[in-house]
């Protein structure tokens, strides 16, 4: 199993969750959170702003899925044909294991 966790632009959330979805993979958690990447935030005139607001999506999935999740997001979440700065990154790492709560059964 992995988790991937994706960040981001707010504007990008709904367009990634529908594609997602639209490719089999439903379940997801969202986190609003701020940041900053390489850039060190954004200037404009004397004020920098350095807690970006982004938006976090974790899904756990299969290994095999990982492909079609990865070239999702990415495909989704760019902004323009070529992106930009601020569109976001995505981690992956691997899950030992997953238990549903209310069943108690383990796994996906």
């Amino acid at each position: 199993m992995l988790l991937i966790r994706s960040i981001v632009r707010p504007d990008k959330k709904g367009v990634v969750l529908a594609e997602l979805s639209k490719a089999g993979f439903h379940a997801a958690t969202v986190v609003d959170v701020v940041g900053r990447g390489k850039q060190k935030g954004i200037k404009m005139g004397s004020m920098v702003y350095d807690e970006i607001p982004k938006t976090l999506i974790m899904i756990a999935i299969e290994d095999k899925d990982k492909d079609a999740v990865i070239g999702t997001i990415l495909k989704s979440a760019r902004t323009g044909d070529n992106g930009a700065f601020g569109d976001g990154k995505i981690f992956v790492s691997q899950v030992d294991d997953a238990y549903t709560i209310s069943s108690g059964l383990k796994g996906l």
